[in-house]
């Protein structure tokens, strides 16, 4: 029976009936993988071209009643089918069937098979097409920095130099009639700023390439920002530029047109040309990056674009947000609602990458603040403040709870009427808010453990002024509670400020760690 179908194949003129026939199951049943492979190198020497326009003919295997019941079999068969020659019958089938799909996307995964895939195609096209050979050595590229970012790159191994080579000489490449895939030059601007190739990005990038590729232009800017970083606020004017830039891409086309009415109107589009590319495509290109000071110069950006809307009411903080430009000659032109929302897109991204960074944790608290979600805020903040104190074991950096931030904690507690943490917190100020506190401990309507919270009271003000309120309200037993907690020889003013400061500094970690609990 084998060598029957051997005789067929070596009887048939076209090629494309040899790979579908040696594809079929009952072909690769009887053969082996050397005899069929041995079989179709023979026909391929024997034919004078490959006819790659000829129309698809029907399969050996059955095909169902529905079309599309076959169109996923073939799918499944497509994901799991590792055989250049049987994926290739596979796809004819598909595209006989169906012109809508791309079939390339069903999968993502599966480095190594698909390098042997990618091998095949190659070694098929070099035959009579070099362009088609130029365009698989690209997908090649795409695929070799995909396999390098899923395997040892995430462990922080740099790449290959030879593989660093190969993506300048992609972005460089100018070739007449080879089409070049966006997909790939945005993947290989990534791959160098992950990598932190800036000295190329900055310095070496032709310009022509910063004219006709968009996301060169974006990549040597935010490399460039990133490289000044350290240097004094007015050198900075490759900052400028990207904010230049960005805002652009944020910015809206208007256009006016007039009604059946006789009414001039003022339409929008939300997806300007303006910029050099969409605000759409930026995100997507964004969301290809994972170097941590990219990441938080280009949230920095958008941070510093939300705050410049004039009826916003709650600023968000980020880091190095002093060096963007503190306006916009034409606010109306800015999309802010689309900022808005990238914002939220970044912050998720960003923290994806990383979750235990405090910068971007505190920009998630600063949005869940500023859209009146308290108890969520609250769970970021102390996130933000646990991530680099060890869980409080350690203090938290002042640069991380500042003034601004214990203010907001002390604001989300208030409105979710825990009045005896606004007290506490009222402590973690630079200078002790006596007036809050106290209004805040006036408070009966209290939602949180109100007594069993004296013992984080480390001021002894506060205390005091605890045991009058408490025996004004004829309350005897919490009045006993303060005063155990002042009676606490640390508290004694007498002490040392060396141990006033370590009862403090206890008293915080409990007290954090408690509402860590609580909110977490």
């Amino acid at each position: 029976m084998a060598a029957f179908l051997k005789n067929v194949c070596l009887g048939l003129e076209d090629l494309q009936y040899v790979f579908m026939i040696s594809s079929h199951e009952l072909f690769i049943t009887l053969l082996k993988d050397e005899e069929r492979k041995l079989l179709v190198d023979q026909m391929r020497k024997r034919s004078p071209r490959v006819n790659l326009c000829i129309k698809p003919v029907t399969s050996f295997y059955d095909i169902p009643a529905s079309a599309s019941v076959n169109i996923g079999q073939l799918e499944h068969q497509l994901i799991l089918s590792v055989d250049p020659w049987r994926i290739r019958q596979i796809l004819i089938e598909l595209h006989g069937m169906t012109s809508e799909r791309q079939f390339w996307t069903v999968s993502n995964k599966d480095f190594s098979h698909a390098k042997q895939l990618f091998a095949a195609c190659l070694e098929l096209v070099t035959e009579f097409s070099p362009k088609l050979r130029q365009v698989m050595l690209n997908e090649m590229l795409l695929l070799d920095i995909h396999t390098h970012e899923a395997g040892t790159g995430q462990a922080g191994e740099r790449p290959p130099s030879d593989l660093i080579s190969r993506v300048r000489g992609y972005l460089e490449m100018r070739l007449p009639d080879i089409p070049l895939r966006q997909v790939i030059a945005e993947e290989c601007v990534a791959f160098m700023l992950n990598w932190r190739e800036s000295e190329y990005l900055t310095l070496q990038v032709p310009a022509f390439l910063l004219q006709s590729n968009p996301y060169v232009k974006l990549g040597q800017l935010l490399a460039a920002t990133c490289k000044e970083l350290p240097g004094p606020k007015e050198s900075r004017r490759t900052a400028k530029d990207l904010w230049e830039v960005v805002v652009q891409i944020c910015s809206v086309s208007s256009q006016h047109k007039r009604g059946n009415d006789g009414r001039v109107s003022l339409i929008k589009q939300r997806e300007s040309t303006l910029g050099i590319m969409y605000r759409s495509e930026l995100l997507s290109f964004i969301k290809k990056l994972r170097e941590p000071l990219v990441l938080t110069i280009i949230l920095s950006l958008f941070v510093k674009l939300h705050n410049v809307r004039e009826d916003i009411v709650n600023d968000i903080t980020a880091e190095h947000i002093s060096i963007w430009p503190s306006s916009i000659p034409n606010l109306q032109s800015v999309d802010f609602e689309a900022v808005a929302i990238t914002v939220k897109e970044l912050v998720r991204y960003t923290l994806s990458i990383n979750p235990n960074n405090h910068s971007w944790l505190i920009i998630q608290a600063d949005i869940y603040f500023a859209t009146n979600q308290y108890s969520a805020a609250l769970h970021y903040y102390l996130q933000a403040g646990a991530v680099c104190s060890d869980f409080f074991n350690k203090a938290v950096p002042p640069d991380v709870y500042t003034d601004q931030v214990i203010k907001r904690m002390i604001k989300c507690c208030s409105l979710l009427n825990c009045h005896t943490q606004v007290a506490i917190l009222c402590q973690f100020l630079r200078e002790i808010d006596y007036k809050t506190a106290f209004k805040s401990l006036q408070e009966q309507n209290s939602h949180d453990a109100m007594d069993s919270y004296y013992d984080y009271i480390w001021d002894v003000t506060i205390l005091e002024y605890l045991t009058y309120l408490h025996h004004k309200r004829g309350e005897t037993d919490k009045r006993q509670i303060a005063i155990k907690a002042i009676g606490q020889t640390e508290l004694n003013a007498s002490n040392p400020e060396e141990v006033l400061q370590l009862a403090a500094q206890r008293r915080k970690k409990k007290f954090l760690q408690a509402m860590a609990k609580l909110y977490f």
